[in-house]
């Protein structure tokens, strides 16, 4: 590599330090991948010969992230630096984690146990790839392969079998033949892995900008069945393999799959509990569904766009121009031209009502200022002092 990226410069103290105490030490695994595919560069790890005990005899400030595998964070100048001691693993009973680890001095049995030959590359402080397993040949044939025999690394972690789709999807990638006959054979192994974990790596996958081909590879594999409530809906996941969406954030994900699933509030709440989904996640979802059913039906109101928020007010639009012939983005610049967007925004307050002797504290009280916030949304009422006071008497004499 003939200019080394500025992520690795600035760690390159480190390797020298383990270097200069008659160790070999090595940047491995994702940071060199996308460095030399032209990709943002994540967190950049290092793998050593140097045993546990002897890195965190080389450094001040250590923590012991993952000791019993070898792994040492190293914190320099505000930056934390993962350094792991090379190592050989056995005994999958979980068929994720390694019922032994075994620390060794020699950078090929480490690099044996990686899942994928473009992840199986060590790069030394000058640039000077090691590659002893046809990983940068994959990478320029844009080939996923595992690493040795696929079937005893996806004995050894199944969630392996996720992240060959993912790659797949993320640098629009085949999969090696044989490397996807060990997915179509082991598949149900996924069900043994915890659901964040395939969460995680199919909303990566979904993201990617060949998500149809990755979401295509999870059902001829086999692996869509073994992932939460996705295996009665082979129809559905079939059209939207067919269909053109490019997605950009998690809530997206799920608000399509939602879409095509034809999920109620409820089905939705549901269905992303069992992807142990974040809340957060689950809200913008009914809302951005809500959405997505209301403009293709065309039947979307101010109040629509208002409740929902203008970030899933996006979501639905990005969803439904990619899906569909039709042009949606105005309806972005509808959220934008709404009277308000907060209902902090409005021109009174429950304490000024109070005040002026309108009401007194009481639901109803409550009641009015919502009243009030929906009529100003839907254009029914002038956003103005005495607009809203107005309304508020009528509100109130109807109540009663």
């Amino acid at each position: 590599m003939d200019k080394i990226p500025t992520e690795f410069q600035e760690a390159l103290p480190i390797l020298r330090k383990i270097e200069a105490a008659g160790y070999e030490a090595y940047f491995v695994g994702g940071s060199v991948r996308d460095t030399l595919l032209h990709r943002p560069i994540h967190d950049v790890d290092i793998a050593t010969s140097a045993y546990p005990s002897e890195v965190k005899s080389l450094f001040k400030r250590t923590v012991d992230t993952g000791i019993e595998h070898g792994t040492v964070m190293i914190l320099d100048h505000g930056n934390g630096y993962e350094v792991t001691t090379f190592r050989t693993e056995s005994g999958y009973q979980d068929y994720r984690r390694p019922d032994e680890v075994n620390f060794v001095r020699s950078l090929k049995e480490d690099l044996k146990r990686r899942d994928f030959t473009i992840n199986a590359l060590a790069m030394s402080e000058s640039g000077q790839i090691t590659d002893l397993f046809g990983g940068l040949a994959d990478m320029d044939a844009k080939i996923i392969r595992a690493v040795g025999d696929p079937n005893e690394r996806f004995n050894e972690d199944a969630l392996r079998m996720m992240r060959a789709i993912r790659f797949a999807s993320q640098l629009d990638f085949k999969i090696e033949a044989k490397t996807l006959a060990g997915i179509k054979c082991h598949s149900q192994l996924l069900a043994k892995i915890a659901v964040e974990r395939t969460h995680s790596e199919f909303v990566k996958m979904m993201m990617g900008v060949d998500a149809q081909n990755g979401l295509n590879l999870a059902i001829e594999t086999n692996l869509y069945k073994y992932m939460p409530e996705l295996g009665n809906w082979l129809a559905q996941l079939q059209t939207i393999v067919n269909s053109h969406f490019r997605l950009t954030n998690e809530p997206q994900v799920w608000s399509l799959l939602a879409f095509y699933f034809n999920f109620s509030a409820e089905a939705i709440r549901t269905f992303l509990k069992k992807w142990k989904t974040a809340n957060k996640v689950i809200n913008d979802v009914i809302l951005t569904t809500e959405l997505l059913f209301r403009m293709s039906s065309n039947e979307l109101s101010n109040w629509d766009l208002y409740r929902a928020g203008r970030e899933n007010v996006e979501n639905a639009v990005t969803i439904l121009n990619a899906i569909s012939t039709s042009d949606f983005s105005g309806y972005v610049a509808d959220y934008d031209h709404l009277p308000i967007t907060d209902k902090k925004q409005l021109k009174i307050t429950g304490g000024q009502l109070i005040k002026d002797g309108i009401l007194q504290p009481s639901p109803q009280l409550g009641e009015t200022l919502s009243y009030l916030e929906k009529a100003v949304v839907d254009a029914k009422v002038a956003n103005t002092q005495p607009a809203l006071i107005s309304a508020t008497k009528s509100f109130i004499n109807e109540d009663d």
